[in-house]
């Protein structure tokens, strides 16, 4: 007797009918929840991916320098070598006596030169050496202009040179002669002194004295003269001859002398205001 083969069944029905395909990719895909957690640890998180820049934000990055570049360098060309800001007017404040178009030729500020290229210093030292000019300010005003402020020189006694000198001279309150004249001008004083120059130390006193002595009172010297710094004298307008020593202690002296000049006399001493003395 032959052995007998099990004959499977057909099934009874559809859903006796396993899908195999899906059983497949069940087989495939089966994962323990602790590997699927593992692997989207592994994976690099979209907050840490290297953010790269798109092609249009590179060159309008690299437009941007270019453009940052170009900037500067036109700046620089217009602030240092290009005439559009360079020096086409030279304006003068403050000229009295000297004229204003002497002041710019001897100031010689170089036309159109880009205006931070010009050296005040330069032009004040210049616009300074000239004799009528006490104090110079030159500064920039743009964006052509270049401004000189002048402070001339005043004159507070003069001095003649005599029988074949040069004429008449001015001189300041520093002891600088600065100008010279023709005739002696009314209202000053004479400087009697053997030499007179803002270098010498009794040229300078004696300028000193007439520069703070009320006005009232320098109205009346007609002549100023000292041996040493120490020693200042004058003469006033009467005839009566003022010692007044060094510049210091004005107010005092000038007080002093004023009631002292109210009594006969000759010389009036106030080199030492607390001991005044008169003299015939």
């Amino acid at each position: 007797m032959s052995p007998t083969r099990e004959r499977r069944r057909p099934p009874s029905s559809e859903e006796d009918v396993p899908d195999r395909a899906a059983l497949a990719r069940q087989r495939r895909g089966r994962r323990s929840e602790e590997e699927r957690r593992r692997t989207r640890a592994a994976r690099p998180s979209p907050r840490n991916r290297p953010n790269r820049p798109n092609r249009q934000v590179e060159i309008r990055r690299r437009w941007v320098a270019l453009l940052s570049v170009l900037t500067v360098v036109a700046l620089v060309y217009l602030l240092f070598f290009s005439s559009m800001l360079g020096a086409q007017e030279v304006a003068v404040s403050g000229s009295r006596t000297v004229p204003a178009d002497q002041i710019r030729t001897v100031a010689a500020v170089p036309a159109d030169k880009p205006m931070l290229r010009l050296s005040t210093d330069e032009i004040r030292d210049r616009v300074a050496a000239m004799p009528g000019i006490a104090t110079v300010e030159v500064s920039r005003s743009w964006p052509n202009t270049v401004e000189i402020t002048v402070t001339e020189r005043t004159a507070i006694a003069f001095f003649d040179s005599g029988p074949g000198g040069d004429g008449v001279h001015l001189v300041d309150g520093g002891g600088v002669v600065f100008k010279t004249v023709s005739a002696r001008p009314p209202g000053l004083p004479e400087l009697k002194l053997p030499k007179v120059s803002a270098d010498d130390p009794v040229t300078r006193a004696v300028t000193a004295v007439l520069g703070v002595i009320p006005e009232q009172l320098l109205k009346q010297v007609t002549t100023a003269t000292a041996k040493t710094p120490a020693s200042v004298e004058f003469t006033l307008a009467n005839g009566k001859i003022v010692r007044w020593g060094t510049a210091e202690q004005t107010d005092r002296k000038a007080k002093v002398l004023a009631a002292l000049l109210t009594q006969d006399g000759k010389v009036y001493d106030v080199a030492a205001p607390e001991l005044p003395t008169i003299s015939s």
